[in-house]
């Protein structure tokens, strides 16, 4: 699927999940990401069981009917998204790669926070850190496609290039480095991997528990399976030896599972995961 039907498929879904503005897409945003602050709304008459410290005294003064101020949230927060694009990410099932997913789930919070007022940032993860300024709406989803096809992780027809060659490996502590230094200041991040080979577990534990941090797994059938009845070939040492069939160790999955995975939303490839994100943020 072209990177530049995304605008497409998430119209799709907005408008058979998400009706009006009061819907679950725009209350997810709104009620994961706080806004800065509160700004005055409008006046209402009091009615009973209203908070008697809304009432504006000097209106009741003024009317001698009792009104009440409502705010509104401030918003205008800046979410990160951080995305691994790291080799294991190129696969995927029946031609959408776990890497893709993460981008159309990128690109839905484009739309997502024109409406909230909010903005996103990207970072993919790459052979180098690509960094995507913040923006939203449809400029938003231009600008990350255009910065992707510059970086050659996207060609010039709008779809991922399979064949993208890692030229560099990023080091785990760099990765750390860079997450721990949007999460010290305070903003909303969204990572989204499958953590094969993304950053050490005991690396991942030091920043599990911030609050204002959103872990999404994308897993393939490959990477969930109990057992492998078929081999996999790889050139690279991705995980198996170089240039020979092998069977994935499902092993360190297990661990995953039973270690860290609580602390994570799976996202599935092979099923509607776009829909899948917006449901377990709401």
């Amino acid at each position: 699927m072209k990177l530049k039907s995304i605008q497409k498929v998430v119209s799709q879904i907005q408008t058979s999940l998400f009706k009006n503005s009061n819907s679950i897409s725009v209350g997810m945003l709104k009620s994961n990401f706080k806004g800065l602050g509160l700004q005055f709304k409008e006046h209402q008459v009091y009615q009973y069981g209203d908070d008697i410290r809304l009432i504006d005294w000097r209106l009741l003064a003024k009317t001698t009917h009792p009104y009440i101020k409502t705010f509104e949230e401030e918003r205008n927060v800046e979410i990160i998204v951080a995305i691994d694009a790291s080799k294991s990410m190129f696969s995927g099932y029946e031609g959408i790669s776990k890497l893709q997913a993460a981008m159309e789930i990128c690109c839905l919070l484009y739309l997502l926070t024109e409406k909230t007022g909010d903005s996103v940032e990207a970072y993919l993860y790459l052979d180098k850190i690509v960094q995507i300024p913040k923006a939203s709406g449809h400029m938003g989803i231009s600008q990350f496609i255009t910065i992707l096809e510059r970086s050659g992780l996207v060609t010039p027809d709008g779809t991922l290039n399979l064949e993208y060659e890692h030229k560099n490996v990023l080091t785990e502590r760099e990765i750390y480095i860079s997450l721990m230094g949007h999460l010290r200041k305070k903003k909303e991040v969204i990572l989204l991997s499958d953590f094969n080979e993304f950053i050490a577990h005991d690396e991942l534990k030091k920043i599990l528990y911030k609050s204002h941090l959103h872990c999404f797994q994308v897993v393939s059938p490959v990477d969930i399976a109990e057992k492998l009845p078929f081999c996999l070939y790889s050139s690279d040492q991705f995980n198996l030896k170089g240039g020979r069939l092998n069977q994935l160790n499902v092993k360190l999955e297990k661990e995953f599972d039973s270690g860290l995975g609580r602390k994570f939303k799976r996202l599935k490839v092979d099923s509607r995961y776009l829909e899948d994100f917006v449901k377990e943020m709401a």
